[in-house]
């Protein structure tokens, strides 16, 4: 039998869709809408950052994509569910959200004082916790009705491998959050299954992004994470671009409640240090 492009085409067609994509201006949320736009996808773009997220949006015109910027702080409530109900109003559909935007809860107490637990800022700690997971909740909360009317729908949370093992070199908030938003994706999954959504998770590793300042992009920093990887190196975000479309598109149709790491081997690679300890 000959090969069938056409029905490996169908498999990520995601040309008319509707998408948002939180923390679009860089790193991570960039290369995912990247990828969803440049596969036909109708991207609305979510940041913090009014300049970053400009320059990004005009790049995207340029190369004939069709996005929608949207400047919000994610732990703005109301500012999500406002961006939700929008999208679905101005584009008359909304198949895939993608959770993506976070912050830094500051260096794990193995890189600074600052990051042991007797010197956790309270004050940092709620900030990381209404935006690395609040406002995720929030996000998906919204999402349901206007994909359940149609049966049909994909949410994917950024979590971390952080929030899966132990993770020393990042500040609580974060490892703690992630680990939330890792339960929270199996809870919902299991609630909105009937309904034709599928919710998911991506725990990456090191990737090169501008999280904690580009703190990772320094010389020494990213040592240090890169010798966790067996792959031996830090992840440019591109690399995340192939299951980002994969989650939010229709190949991923028996694929729900997952948390699916991209991460060099670096859990793998800490099971067998564990296992060759014994």
């Amino acid at each position: 039998m000959p090969p069938q492009p056409d029905a490996v085409t169908r498999l990520f067609d995601v040309r008319g869709h509707s998408v948002i994509v939180t923390g679009a201006a860089s790193g991570l949320g960039l290369a995912i809408a990247e990828v969803m736009a440049d596969a036909g996808a109708v991207v609305t773009l979510v940041d913090i950052d009014p300049d970053g997220l400009e320059r990004v949006a005009a790049d995207f015109q340029e190369r004939g994509a069709e996005v929608r910027p949207c400047v919000l702080d994610v732990a703005d409530l109301a500012g999500i569910e406002r961006v939700v109900a929008e999208t679905a109003a101005e584009t008359g559909r909304l198949d895939a959200v993608f959770a993506n935007a976070g912050i830094s809860a500051g260096p794990g107490f193995a890189f600074m004082e600052s990051g042991r637990l007797e010197n956790v800022d309270l004050v940092h700690w709620q900030k990381v916790l209404d935006t690395n997971l609040t406002s995720v909740l929030v996000l998906m909360r919204a999402c349901v009705e206007p994909m359940r009317a149609r049966r049909y729908g994909r949410i994917v949370v950024t979590s971390s491998v952080g929030g899966i093992q132990a993770e020393p070199t990042v500040g609580y908030g974060y490892t703690a959050t992630k680990a939330a938003v890792n339960n929270l994706v199996r809870h919902a999954a299991i609630e909105l299954a009937p309904y034709g959504i599928l919710v998911n998770a991506i725990a990456p590793g090191p990737f090169r992004t501008n999280i904690a300042g580009g703190r990772i992009k320094q010389p020494e920093v990213a040592a240090v994470f890169a010798s966790k990887v067996p792959l031996g190196r830090i992840a440019e975000p591109d690399e995340l671009k192939g299951l980002a479309l994969f989650l939010g598109s229709p190949a991923s149709s028996y694929v729900t409640g997952t948390v699916v790491t991209i991460d060099g081997g670096e859990l793998a690679g800490h099971h067998f240090a564990q296992e060759g300890t014994h």
